[in-house]
């Protein structure tokens, strides 16, 4: 019989007290047109196990425990470890700031161009119960076609704030409009727009809005935006180092994670995980979820619930990515709760065991479903 376990945020409260307090023992060492959309509306007692797999090379980074830092990164032999992926990526890639965009997943805008190559998606719910994307790319100069673009929602602007990404999208929602002047962005309303994005005829407005890496990369110079990364940027997560993986094995509260599903009610989406190459694939709409480039399959699977309400009488969510809460981390076939707490309003999202362990993830591509807390009792997790 195939096991079935539910996560409630309410529950988790009771299972592991506040977050609040923690980070003392986790500190870091480390175009323009009428169709477009826009709105008007106003004492750690366990160690997770992480096993060596094969002889770990000398690696550039600094090496804390079983993880790599980056508060330093050195080149070798044209190689850099990527801030996205934790991987070894050509040095003009692994230096230069990602692009953070923002894709429809509308039916009628489907396959999204370009997702196979993000190295970390979020996955948020917006209005009329469908879901977004913001795919965070690091290599995307070779791209012809990015999207659908979509607009843009409040809480994605500190999404690509924390990975230092020039976020893109066509668009935005009226509460979303102050706080683009937090992140550099490019915006199909301005008059960069025609730059930066262009229309097919294959699909139907708004689902036609699209970008390439050429477009980008001429937008973001005409604007002025740096390429490099910030000098004070250390990176976002801590991965594991080359030749080891993380398990799972030995963390609080772990359980089997063939299948896990976040709950959304309209594309009703879930990951399954793969034996054979220790990736999860995602399914959506009843099938699997392509991208033009095949099938769409990462390494981690982050489960974030938020606080959340909508502003005013609107539809549109006012989704609170301040405030500790809970989650679920997902990988090589198993998962444990979690919870996560952010370094004020523009720090880096950190997410922890329930022994107060700070995550270390493994190697490789991130999917991090945002979910309503109050959705959370729709959260399921299946064993074999």
């Amino acid at each position: 019989m195939k096991k079935r376990a539910w996560f409630c945020a309410a529950g988790l409260i009771l299972l592991m007290g506040t977050v609040t307090g923690c980070q003392g023992k986790y500190q870091e060492v480390a175009v323009t047109d009428a169709s477009a959309e826009t709105d008007t509306t106003p004492a750690p007692t366990k160690e997770i196990k992480i096993e060596t797999t094969t002889e770990a090379p000398a690696e550039e980074a600094v090496e804390t425990g079983d993880w790599y830092t980056f508060e330093e990164r050195i080149e070798q032999d044209g190689k850099i470890r990527s801030y996205l992926t934790g991987k070894m990526v050509d040095t003009a890639i692994g230096n230069r700031r990602p692009i953070a965009i923002m894709m429809s997943n509308d039916k009628e805008s489907l396959p999204q161009y370009g997702i196979n190559r993000a190295d970390i998606v979020y996955e948020a719910p917006v209005e009329g119960g469908m879901n977004r994307y913001m795919a965070i790319i690091e290599n995307y100069d070779d791209l012809d076609r990015i999207g659908s673009v979509r607009s843009c929602r409040t809480y994605y602007t500190y999404f690509a704030r924390e990975f230092d990404a020039i976020y893109a999208h066509y668009g935005q929602s009226t509460f979303a409009k102050p706080y683009l002047a937090n992140v550099d962005n490019i915006n199909g309303l301005d008059g960069i727009g025609t730059v930066a994005y262009y229309r097919t005829k294959d699909r139907k407005s708004p689902h036609n809005a699209y970008s390439s890496g050429e477009r980008l990369n001429k937008a973001i110079a005409q604007l002025g935006y740096s390429e490099s990364y910030s000098a004070d940027y250390r990176g976002h997560y801590r991965f594991a180092k080359t030749g080891h993986e993380v398990t799972l094995d030995g963390a609080p509260s772990v359980m089997e994670a063939a299948r896990v599903y976040p709950g959304y009610v309209m594309n009703k989406p879930w990951f399954e995980y793969n034996e054979s190459d220790g990736l999860y694939y995602r399914y959506q709409y009843g099938a699997a979820h392509k991208g033009n480039e095949g099938p769409i399959a990462v390494k981690n699977v982050l489960f974030q619930y938020c606080p959340s309400g909508h502003y005013a009488t609107t539809d549109y969510l006012d989704i609170n990515v301040h405030d500790d809460s809970y989650g679920l981390y997902a990988t090589e076939g198993k998962a444990i709760p979690v919870k996560w707490t952010k370094d004020g309003e523009f720090g880096l999202t950190h997410y922890y065991d329930m022994e107060n362990n700070e995550v270390i993830l493994n190697q490789g591509k991130t999917w991090i479903c945002v979910i309503s807390a109050q959705d959370s009792s729709n959260v399921e997790v299946y064993g074999k």
